[in-house]
């Protein structure tokens, strides 16, 4: 289980790695713990990053500092995922015509206005 686990952060882990180095920027931590099926608030993402050690200057995460810090936090169940009805609740506020989905239009506008 550890090492699937292990396995499955690697992965998310390396999609941020843009120069493969086994490093991230500090900025992209809170993406990589939100694909990973976890959501944690902002100042709990800071908590997380206190436990792991930020390579300076620059702020550099490397993914043996990482790996087991997020393995704890998901062999914890830390962050519940967002439960079904919130997410539904969500669409449904930006779906303004009520037709059962959103122009990508639209959600660019959301993301980047409002």
């Amino acid at each position: 289980l550890v090492a699937e686990i292990e396995k499955k952060i690697t992965e998310a882990f390396e999609v941020f790695d843009r120069e493969s180095n086994k490093t991230v920027d500090v900025r992209e931590i809170g993406c990589i713990i939100r694909s990973l099926g976890c959501f944690p608030t902002e100042a709990e993402v800071q908590e997380l990053l206190t436990k792991i050690e930020v390579e300076e200057p620059g702020g550099f995460v490397h993914l043996g500092n990482f790996l087991p810090v997020m393995t704890k936090v998901l062999l914890d169940r830390r962050f519940q995922p967002i439960p079904e009805d919130v997410i539904l609740h969500a669409f449904e506020a930006l779906d303004e015509n009520k037709c059962g989905y959103i122009t990508k239009e639209d959600l660019v506008k959301h993301l980047t206005e409002e």
